[in-house]
Order: structure tokens, then sequence, then C-alpha cells
């Protein structure tokens, strides 16, 4: 039987080959996957190991700790004693303290060079050998004045800068110019990531980042003898309540285990889109092993009628699955590899820097690629093998095509029922979740998703009549047989349809869920906004230097500024995320509308409350609440206002300046601008130069925040376009699959048609005519699934996007039916060329 099944697959080579590039295609996805991620996980490990080499112990600061008043406990850092008695250690070699914080270098047009959020600043430590051992210079040597910088080498090139070139440097005050002393290349994460790394004089640093005579972390390295557990537990005793010591070694393997946990977040959603790939590869191999069956039922009852049993004839069709799956698998495991090495330098688009190292090709991936594309084959193949070891020997001598009984068509029909009503409750059911219902709409997707597949012969049936006259109006008798062959064998086209029902519903849901919130961020971000410009630090989540305000309120057209803070505040002993505004600003950059009260009321240092919280809280214009601030300091805030809250403000609004004289260290992360004549260029260039040109500060338009959100949320569709386009190719497969096997079968029918007056052109548009039918068959079941899945969706993230609504992307739709239509077209010539070729007279003695 085991010959037998290997004489079947060579000669079948050919009807063989989609299914052979569907298993590929999906194991190809799936281990180079695990190619990729293993190969980064173990690139990223090997360079924090590099980072702790020759430090034997690592000790960190946390900064100052607050108390309940909200006053600092503690140093700012580690001291520069603590740094001598640690130095003073028998078995300490050396000691370098370093401080580390936020740093942008400007090209010669004052861009940011690099990431915002990677760009760093730190402080050149030499030690007893005048040189610092995390860094080797390529050109110069490292600053060893005030006004000095050292830049890494790859920003030095972005930036066309040479030692001895001034550079403008800014931190989170205003942008300085510095002399570059040298270049260098680092480990530095910073710098992989795709951001740059400034060197500092250690005082400079120091200043900038922390006060004078502190650092925030320490590397010792180790006298020879000395272990690495030994100076631990020397240095612990040395250290404040703030500051921790570990080894070299363990911060390595910390972080050699959160790369992995990085890794795996990233591997997980590639193996999603992979399994996607197989689940769609299934209804191929299912297809393809229903029709070769079909096609050897004569020649396997033969064998039953010659002894074979019911197994050997189920296990001859399992081991013929069995020889592809292991071939496609190995196919597919090459292919993985190049597809992580395609994926490895693709990185680079993203600015991001894949740390030098070997490609790994761990014995676990081979064998989970090579398991997952047998599996998955021989469980496609697992029911039509089933079908017909259960053929009785004479029926099926006599018979080829043997039709399905009326029971196994009711009973399928009802189990489909069952499933996809049961997964439509189901997916209610999650709505009426909420947030927390995400989990259980996947899981009626589901059961929607299986139940619609069991349908699908039934549902095909009238779609297609429905479109029947339509195709034979337009396209005449080769309409009329496109029509009639599409529902001729239900269960085919049901199950080709089905590979592009899952890739659509994939695709719809996304796109309609991706746009919606798309257009309510960007709503949320823009409305209500009169201000020309909002200014921030080009890092996320940095905060702004106080500075910046008077430098704004002095630019040249600039009429109207206020900052927009956010603190906690105490109010009814309930903490309240309050707003701190300029209020002699507000009317003119925010618009805000008052149910009760006046705007005037928060010049007063009186409190605004939106209408919603003052409904909630049963406040109104006159209320007191009592209030305690940042640094403790406790006090009364009358509600002298109500407005109607909007996007822009949280419930509650104070004047920034009541705010700021409770905490020093405001968070300050945007600005708004208003300016005479409205946004344009020159206004805009004029703000850039109030701020000094500082590369570390991004002043965005309207269209600046509309495009940077849309961006983001674009990107994210493309690339899940990207991935959900192998389902796809998957599916284009099965269409060209499913027609070739059928034009082969068809053989003596397309004879007689000829026979009859049926030229070539027709019988082409016959076989394409049939696959586009098939193909917009499975896009409408896809799209309309995908749309309901989306809003379903969309219901759980409704109440954390303000704004949402659900928006259908017509246009997308559409675009999305057009290239059903496509598949179907292209899929079909080939199949159409062959049917067209065949010779009229041999096609009719075919039996």
């Amino acid at each position: 039987m085991f010959r037998t099944a290997l004489r079947n697959v060579l000669a079948h080579k050919a009807r063989l080959l989609m299914t052979v590039l569907a298993v590929t295609l999906g194991v190809a996805f799936v281990s180079g996957t695990l190619v990729f991620t293993d190969t980064l996980s173990n690139a990223m490990s090997n360079q924090s190991a590099k980072s702790y080499s020759g430090v034997a112990v690592s000790v960190t600061d946390h900064g100052p700790s607050r108390n309940e008043d909200g006053e600092k406990q503690g140093d700012p850092g580690i001291s520069q004693q603590t740094l001598d008695k640690v130095k003073g250690l028998a078995g300490v070699d050396s000691v370098s303290g370093r401080v580390t914080g936020f740093a942008g270098v400007g090209d010669e047009n004052g861009r940011l060079i690099g990431s915002g959020w990677a760009n760093a600043g730190s402080n050149y430590a030499p030690v007893k050998d005048g040189k610092d051992p995390r860094y080797d210079f390529t050109e110069g040597t490292g600053p060893a004045t005030a006004d000095q910088v050292a830049l890494d080498k790859e920003a030095a090139a972005k930036g066309k800068y040479k030692v001895g070139d001034k550079i403008r440097v800014a931190t989170n005050g205003p942008v300085k110019e510095y002399t570059l002393s040298g270049v260098f290349t680092t480990e530095d994460g910073a710098v992989n990531a795709g951001g740059s790394l400034v060197l500092f004089d250690t005082k400079v640093a120091q200043e900038l980042y922390l006060q004078p005579g502190f650092y925030s972390e320490l590397s010792v390295g180790a006298k020879a003898g000395t272990t690495a557990d030994t100076l631990l537990a020397e240095i612990k005793p040395l250290l404040g309540k703030n500051s921790e010591a570990k080894t070299g070694a363990a911060l390595a393997a910390e972080q050699a285990k959160a790369i992995e946990r990085s890794m795996s977040g990233m591997s997980t959603g590639l193996l999603i889109f992979a399994g996607v790939s197989l689940f769609v590869g299934i209804f191929l191999i299912y297809n393809t092993f229903t029709m070769l069956v079909a096609q050897r039922t004569k020649e396997l009852a033969l064998l039953r009628a010659v002894g074979a049993n019911r197994a050997q004839v189920r296990r001859s069709v399992l081991m013929e699955a069995g020889v592809v799956g292991l071939v496609s698998s190995a196919l597919g495991m090459v292919s993985g590899v190049g597809l992580a090495v395609a994926m490895r330098s693709a990185m680079g688009l993203f600015d991001a820097k894949i740390p030098a190292g070997d490609l790994i090709v761990a014995p676990a991936t081979v064998v989970i690629a090579l398991v997952i594309g047998v599996k998955v084959t021989m469980l496609a193949a697992l029911l039509p093998a089933w079908r017909t070891s259960r053929i009785a020997p004479v029926a099926a001598m006599g018979s080829a095509h043997l039709p399905a009984t009326m029971k196994s068509l009711v009973l399928r029909n009802s189990i489909g029922s069952v499933m996809a009503f049961a997964g439509i409750g189901v997916v209610f059911l999650g709505v009426s979740q909420k947030s927390d219902g995400r989990t259980t709409i996947a899981g009626g997707a589901f059961l929607l998703l299986i139940g619609l597949f069991v349908l699908l012969p039934m549902l095909s049936r009238p779609v297609i009549a429905a479109v029947r006259p339509l195709l034979e109006k337009v396209f005449g008798v080769a309409g009329k047989l496109a029509a009639l062959n599409a529902v001729r064998n239900p269960r085919r086209t049901a199950v080709t349809a089905a590979s592009l029902t899952i890739g659509l519903t994939l695709v719809t849901a996304m796109s309609v869920m991706g746009i919606t919130v798309g257009q309510a961020v960007d709503k949320a971000t823009t409305q209500n906004v009169k201000a020309d410009y909002k200014v921030t630090m080009a890092g996320e989540g940095m905060t702004l230097d106080k500075s910046v305000l008077p430098a704004l309120e002095k630019g040249k057209g600039v009429t109207a500024v206020s900052p927009k803070t956010t603190e906690i505040v105490k109010l009814a002993g309930t903490s309240q995320v309050v707003n701190g505004i300029n209020p002699a600003a507000l009317a003119a950059v925010l618009d805000v509308k008052t149910t009760g009260g006046s705007l005037a009321a928060l010049g007063e240092g009186k409190l605004m409350v939106s209408a919603k919280e003052a409904e909630k809280k049963g406040l109104k214009v006159g209320s007191t609440l009592d209030a305690q601030f940042y640094d403790g300091q406790k006090g009364k805030l009358q509600v002298g206002a109500i407005f109607d809250g909007k996007d822009q403000l949280d419930d509650y609004v104070l004047d920034n300046r009541i705010l700021a004289a409770h905490n020093e260290e405001q968070y300050l992360p945007q600005v708004l601008v208003k300016t005479a004549g409205g946004a344009s260029e020159a206004n805009q260039q004029a703000v850039v130069d109030a701020l000094g040109k500082s590369p570390a500060i991004k002043v965005s338009d309207k269209a600046d925040i509309r495009n940077e959100m849309a961006g983001s949320v674009n990107t994210a569709l493309n690339i899940m376009y990207g991935l959900l386009g192998m389902a796809l190719i998957i599916a284009v497969l099965g269409v060209v699959n499913t027609l070739a096997m059928s034009v082969y079968e068809r053989q003596q029918e397309i004879g007689m048609l000829r026979a009859v007056g049926l030229d070539r052109p027709r019988v082409k548009n016959m076989i394409r005519l049939e696959a586009v039918v098939i193909s917009l068959f499975g896009a409408v079941l896809g799209i309309g699934v995908g749309v309901f899945l989306a809003w379903a969706g969309g219901r759980t993230i409704a109440g954390s996007i303000p704004g949402y609504e659900l928006v259908i992307p017509f246009d997308r739709i559409g675009i999305f039916f057009a290239l059903a239509g496509l598949v179907g077209v292209l899929a079909a010539m080939w199949p159409a060329r062959s049917a067209a070729r065949l010779n009229m007279l041999t096609a009719i003695k075919t039996e």
C-alpha cells in the first residue's frame, strides 16, 4: 500500500503542485518567524552580554523617593563619596560613574538625527588607562572640557560631522553648541534602535541630568582573583536605600530574558498569521484530495475487490498525504530561512539597526516545521480518505460520481446552522460584555466561520442562481454554462470559496476597524482645537522645559500661548486628573463652550468642571471642593464654570499657575500656540526660531498631527495586508487547483461542447466566468462577515476611544470585490487555456 501511495504521488505531480505550494507557504511563514525571532533574540542577547563585558558589578540608583506629603527623600543619585568608597575596596580594579538622559542632535538644517525616543546622552567616563571601555573611538577622543562632546559614528555620518565641527545639541533645556571631539562605535541600545548617543564631559552631564557630584549608575571592574559575588557582598553595605547592586552576569541574564519576552510577543503575532495561512491551506488540501480520490474511485474499489480492507485504503490515501506534506515541509523550511533573512534586512526600512550575529536555525524549528506541515496535510486528507474507505467496491466500480445522500445533506446543513447561529449568539454576548468581551467575540467568530463553511454548499446554489440571469444576458451561452458548472458540485465550490472567505473576512474586519479607529483618533486630536501649532518634545513622553513658554510668547507673530499640563489633585478626598491651562489664552487655542458660569472664572483661580462630571458628582457653579495638591498642601477650590466636555480636556481644568506653584518639576507635555494670520510656513518657522531651532522640540500643525495619527494606523493596516496576503495567495492557488481539476474531469464534456459549436474563446470565457463567480461568492460572504465582526469588535473599544463611530469604507470594500474578481480571472488563465487547447476527438474518447 505504501508503494501504491508513492506511485500515486508520482503519477499526479502536476495536480498536487498547488497543494505543495500551499503547505510550503504556510510552513515557510512558521519556520521563517521562528528563525527570525531566534536570530534576533540571540543577537540582542549577545549584544547585551557584550555591553556588560568587564563589568563585575553594576550599581543602579532609582532616584529619590517621596513621602506621603510628596516631599523627596534621599539623594538624587549615587554620590561621589559612595563612588570613592567603592573604589577603595581591595577587590576593585576600576569604577566608572554613568549619567544618562535625553539628548537630540540636529543636522545642518536643524532637523533631529535619528528616532526621537532613542536619542540619548551620557558621560564619557575614562578609567585608569584614560579610556572608557564602553566606547571605541574611530576618530578623535572623548570630551575633555565642558564645551566638547563625542558622537556615535552613525549619527556623525548622518549629520556629515567631522572632528572639530560645531554641532547643536538639545536636552530638556535650550539648545547649545558644542565642539565635536571624537567619533566612536558602541553597542548602546539607543544607537541600535536607530537613535543617537552624545557623550558629554562628566560634570556637564551631571548638571544636565542630575546634580553635580551624583551618578545614576556605577560600573565596577574586579581585580584578578576576586569574584563578582564577593565584590557584590562588599559593595551592598555602602549603598543607600534607593540604590541596587547586581553582578554584570545577572544583569546580562535579566536582559536576555526581557529580550526573549519581547520577542515572544512579535513571534506570537507572526505565528497567528502563519496559522491563518495554514488554516486556509487546509481547504485547498481537502479539495485536492477529495477530487483525486473521486477520480480514483474505481482504482480504489479494485484494490478493495482484490483483498485490501478499509483501513488499508484509508492508510494509502493518508500515506500519500504524508509524502506530500513531508516534501512540502522540507521546501517550506528552506524557504523559511530565506524569509527570515529577508525580514532581517527589511527591519532597516524602519530605521532599526539589527545587531550582527549568526543565523540561528534551531533543531526545534526544523522539527516543528516538519511536524506542522505533515500533520496539516494529513488532517486535511483525513475526511476524503475516510469517505473513500466507506464506499462499497461494487458501487464504486459502477459510478465514479456518487451523489451525497439526502440524510447526509440534512445532517450537514443542520450542524452548520446550529454552529452559525451559536457563533452569532456568542458574538452578541461578547458585545454585551464590552471591553471584557474580546475573547468571547473571537470564540464566536470562530464558531460562525466554521458554521458558514459547513453551510457553504447550501448557500452557493441560491447566491449563484441569483447572478445566473445576468451572466447569461451579458455573456450568453458561456455565462450560462459557467453558472451551471459553479453549482454542479456545490461542495467543491464551497471549499474553494472558503479560502477567499477567510482572507477577506480578516482583511475587511481589520480595514473597517483600522479606518474607524483612525478617524476617531483624528477627530479626538484635532476637533475643537483653534490653536495653529502644538509644541512637544521629539522624544515621546518627555517634558518640555518651562523656558519654552516665555520664549514662545516673544515669538514673531505669536498671539496666544497656553501650556496643557496634567496633574493629580485630590478633590473631595478622591484623586482626579486636572488639566492646567493659561486662562488668558484658553479661548484662543481651544473651542470650549460653557453651560454654566464663564471662562473668566478660570482666571480668578476657580475650577472648571465638565457637564458630565458635574452631573455625576452633583456639582454646580459655586460648589466648593476640598483640594490637596501635589506637594501635600491643602486648600479649597470653587467651581466657577461648567463646560461641555470635549476630547481635548479632562473633566477638571484649573489655571496652570496654581498647579505650577505646588510642583516645581511640573510635567509639561505640550504647549498650544496661536499665531496671527493662522498656520503658514512662515509662522511655523517663526515658532521654530523662537525655540532656538532646537532639534529636540517638534512643532506640529493640524495637518502634521492628522498625518501622524493616520500614518500610524495606515502603517499597521499595510503590515496586516502584507501578512494576510499570504492567505490570499493560497486562496488563489485553491481556485487554480479547483479549475484545473474541473477541466480534467470535464474533458469529454468540453470536447462535446466544442463539437457542437462552442469555439475556443467561449470555452475560455466559460472557465474564467466560473472562477469569477466562485471568487465573488467567497468575497460576498467574507466581506459581510468581516463588517459584522468589525462592528462587534468596535463595540468593545468604543468606550476607551472618544467619538468612536463605525465607518464602513465603501471605496475599499469595492476594491476588495474588484480584487476578488481579478483573483478569479488570474486563477483561470492556465485552466482556461488548457480547456481551449483540448483536442475535440481525444476529449470525446476520454473515459
